[in-house]
């Protein structure tokens, strides 16, 4: 691990205060890169994510992919948390800390919005960023992709009747450009580029050439993660100055869902003697969000000022740095995990 990679916690730590302090003197500039988007896709932080996937996508030869089923443990368990458990804990949270505990401390008449917001949070899995955390664990690039594919697959249907029966609604609008533009922007074209890539780098210098190809773009991917941090949190510094304790509490279930998921992922795994590098990005997609169709999602249902809007924009905030906590807890792990037993493959 180089000494970049080793202090990556300071960084991001920096890179967030960066953000912050950014949004708040120059809001004109970031308004503008907000304003830069499709279907509430923002397109730098589309290009961003780019320079952060494709490296990871490089390592994938797609005729290994056949042999994902015989992770057919680290598919189930994930499959169960991402949608038997992940949107029905965070209505409970939701309805504890905010319906209950904290509803002293925030607006009465957006106590609902919120609510759903986190709901809707929660109903969405991650995509794209999934493979940066995966790559952090050393995770088995193969099952992250399949992963990936499958919660996009399952979501077309199962997202809007999971937020409608969860919020009470008879019909729920399905932000459709937003979701398949997402899939196409953060999915189809970076596996696409980074195919060509793979072939003709091999093809020119084999086995050798990717791997010194894969070493210099390490950097750059991680570069561009702290990049999304500082347009992240500097497309919402004044909000977060203006009310910190909302955000505060807002964060707090989503907090705890967000571990409790990515332990209970990670357990399962281990009982079920699935490998390590299956168990990390298993419990790291369980417990990740797609904040991009939240985001768009709790706009389209609520409105663009609403308690929902926020309650995305809040699990947007706290997705980078928690994620990567999970990520040093999976590796710091490790020997633990694989002390658990039967391990499948061994």
């Amino acid at each position: 691990m180089s000494a970049f990679e080793r202090y990556l916690t300071l960084w991001v730590g920096l890179c967030i205060l960066a953000g912050i302090a950014l949004g708040h003197v120059m809001p004109g500039a970031f308004q503008a890169i907000g304003a830069a988007e499709i279907a509430r896709v923002n397109l730098p932080v589309a290009v961003l994510i780019w320079l952060m996937v494709i490296p990871m996508l490089l390592k994938i030869d797609f005729a290994a992919l056949g042999e994902v089923g015989r992770h057919w443990r680290g598919i189930g368990v994930t499959l169960f948390v991402n949608w038997a458990v992940k949107p029905f804990s965070m209505a409970l949270l939701g309805w504890l800390f905010i319906g209950w505990l904290f509803r002293p401390l925030l607006p009465a008449a957006q106590i609902d919005s919120y609510i759903a917001g986190l709901i809707i949070l929660a109903a969405a899995p991650c995509t794209a960023m999934v493979f940066v955390w995966s790559n952090l664990t050393r995770g088995e690039p193969h099952f992250t992709l399949s992963q990936v594919a499958l919660n996009d697959a399952i979501m077309v249907v199962a997202f809007a009747p999971i937020v409608g029966l969860l919020l009470g609604l008879s019909a729920i609008t399905v932000p459709w450009a937003t979701l398949v533009l997402s899939v196409v922007l953060y999915i189809v074209i970076p596996v696409l580029i980074a195919q060509i890539t793979r072939r003709r780098v091999l093809a020119a210098g084999g086995q050798a050439a990717l791997d010194r190809l894969l070493a210099r773009l390490g950097p750059v991917s991680l570069v561009a993660l702290l990049a999304t941090l500082v347009l992240l949190f500097g497309f919402q510094g004044e909000q977060i100055i203006a009310q910190p304790l909302v955000i505060a509490l807002l964060a707090v279930p989503i907090l705890i869902q967000v571990y409790g998921n990515a332990g209970l992922a990670y357990l399962l795994n281990r009982l079920s003697g699935e490998q390590h590098c299956v168990a990390g990005p298993s419990a790291l997609i369980g417990a990740s969000n797609f904040f991009e169709l939240a985001v768009a999602a709790a706009i389209s249902l609520f409105g663009f000022h609403s308690g929902a809007a926020l309650a995305t924009v809040v699990g947007v905030l706290i997705e980078v740095p928690v994620m990567l906590s999970v990520v040093w807890i999976v590796n710091r792990s490790k020997g633990w995990y694989e002390r658990g037993g039967r391990v499948a493959g061994r």
